[in-house]
């Protein structure tokens, strides 16, 4: 028989070979603040194993999981794939209709939902026609059966046997874009990404305390919350809530945190909470950023603030973690860094030329944790997945020292007087003032019906009246004559997906 493929066996089982079953594995932020020791959750994972076989899922099957970042998402993750049942992993913020689609495009066998999301969820159950079995997690109607009930009694189950090219998991990306698309990643996948970005770039080794604000269900947390720690045997922090900027702030200092792992917008949110209060006692040595480009103000003022940089990185639900970052001890802000190891990166032309330093291109990225496809999406696959590459749909330029910056998506990018203009270039410029806490550009067409910027901005503090005609000037001054918002408009948020991605179709589409 061939080797054992199956990815339980090194982030779960292997702790207790190497003696770490009474480390904590996982820490709930907030409430009982329940613990998980490693070797707890190889016994449960093993249950709720046993549990899936007994309610008749077979391998292979799909299980579907609604579930807030809790003490028994551990569990339940590696409980499925240790039976070889591929747990659906979903957003926690959707809406009932998508939650129908989604559901109908899945597929799945069985339903796992946190019974805070029930009243969304429950809605569209019933016409679910693949949906043999719903279990709930915590108090939920009478007839849909609780977890715990789920789990009592059932008999560990034997570890799958699997290759390390079977699918293990899927996650659905919607992307900018908003059409969701199923994922498939396989078992070598999570130790691709351990080895690459957990090892060698952020370092994570087994005393670290890691707090992830992103939620397990989005690539980013999946890695940061589950992926990393479980790999070096550190501890993880799961907080089932909105993590708002003083929440965050209260999280990582109560816990311990060593390493912090946030988005852009929450980041830039933090930084205005800690200058008009103050940062708290902490013991973070290590922050990362993903989702979108980290602006160079809000990376900076952050460092200031708090002594500790952040390694701004770029990611993929298709490549599952970050695959191009800033390292320590070697940042740039307003930059994405350089390849991670064990990835290679290309950038190419519209006639598919590789650029060349100061030109902007499509990136594309080669490495081990690219994903298996998208499923029942033939079409989307071949334009994404291009044999051993993957486009990632992100425009950069390369400078002379090889670092590679930002320039937005593929289909935000346009021309003004002929020239190319990044969005992001202009909202980093627009955050350096003051009084500017967020800004998200698009394009709209003038009188003569011509592209040119416009900046739809979220304040911090209060505004003078010339507030738009000083951020013209000073994207002017900044990065060039031409690049400035003809209009600017004052809004009190920003559309963003749930993994905190500006939805800048949106704002286009807005009159």
């Amino acid at each position: 028989m061939t080797q054992n493929g199956n990815a339980a066996l090194w982030f779960v089982d292997r702790h207790i070979d190497e003696g770490r079953e009474n480390c904590t594995a996982f820490v709930e932020a907030t409430g009982a603040k329940r613990r998980l020791t490693y070797g707890q959750l190889a016994h449960q994972s093993g249950q709720v194993a046993g549990a899936l076989r007994r309610a008749g899922l077979k391998q292979e099957d799909r299980v579907a999981c609604i579930v807030l970042d809790q003490i028994e998402y551990p569990a339940l993750f590696w409980g499925a794939l240790r039976a070889g049942v591929v747990p659906v992993l979903l957003n926690t913020l959707l809406g009932s209709e998508i939650y129908d689609v989604i559901l109908r495009d899945a597929r799945a066998s069985a339903l796992i939902v946190s019974a805070e999301l029930w009243p969304v969820v429950g809605p569209v159950v019933a016409n679910q026609p693949d949906l043999k079995q719903v279990i709930i997690i915590g108090d939920g109607p009478a007839d849909i059966q609780s977890w715990d009930d789920f789990i009592t009694g059932a008999p560990a189950a034997p570890m799958a046997q699997v290759t390390s090219d079977d699918c293990a998991f899927w996650l659905y990306s919607s992307g900018s874009t908003g059409r969701p698309k199923g994922v498939r990643h396989v078992h070598s996948a999570l130790r691709a990404t351990a080895d690459t970005y957990g090892a060698q770039v952020l370092g994570i080794r087994q005393g670290d305390i890691i707090f992830s604000a992103a939620k397990i269900f989005f690539a980013y947390g999946l890695g940061n919350a589950m992926t990393f720690p479980m790999a070096v045997g550190a501890t993880s922090v799961l907080f089932n809530g909105r993590p708002t900027p003083d929440v965050a702030l209260q999280i990582i200092s109560e816990t311990g945190a060593t390493i912090f792992c946030g988005v852009p917008t929450l980041y830039a949110a933090m930084v205005a909470q800690i200058e008009q209060a103050k940062m708290p006692a902490h013991s973070l040595r290590q922050c990362i950023s993903a989702g979108e480009a980290l602006p160079a103000e809000v990376g900076h003022s952050w460092s200031r603030l708090t002594e500790v940089e952040i390694l701004d990185g770029v990611g993929s639900t298709e490549m599952l973690h970050i695959f191009l970052s800033n390292h320590p001890n070697d940042i740039v802000y307003g930059t994405s860094g350089r390849a991670v190891p064990g990835y290679e990166l290309k950038c190419l032309t519209e006639d598919g030329r590789q650029i060349v330093p100061g030109e902007v291109g499509e990136m594309l990225v080669r490495g081990e944790s690219a994903a298996d496809g998208y499923w029942n999406q033939r079409s989307k696959s071949r334009t994404t997945f291009e044999g051993e590459w993957t486009r990632t749909g992100d425009k950069y330029e390369i400078r002379d020292d090889g670092r590679y910056v930002y320039c937005g998506r593929t289909d935000d990018m346009f021309k003004v007087s002929g020239i190319w203009v990044s969005p992001f270039e202009v909202e980093q410029a627009l955050v350096t003032h003051p009084a500017v806490l967020e800004a998200a550009v698009v394009s709209a067409r003038d009188g003569d019906g011509l592209e040119k910027p416009k900046a739809y901005v979220v304040l911090k503090a209060e505004a003078a009246d010339d507030l738009a005609d000083a951020l013209k000037s000073l994207v002017q001054d900044r990065i060039g004559k031409w690049k400035y918002p003809r209009w600017v408009e004052i809004v009190s948020d920003l559309p963003k997906t749930a993994t905190g991605k500006i939805q800048r179709f949106k704002l286009r589409d807005m009159p």
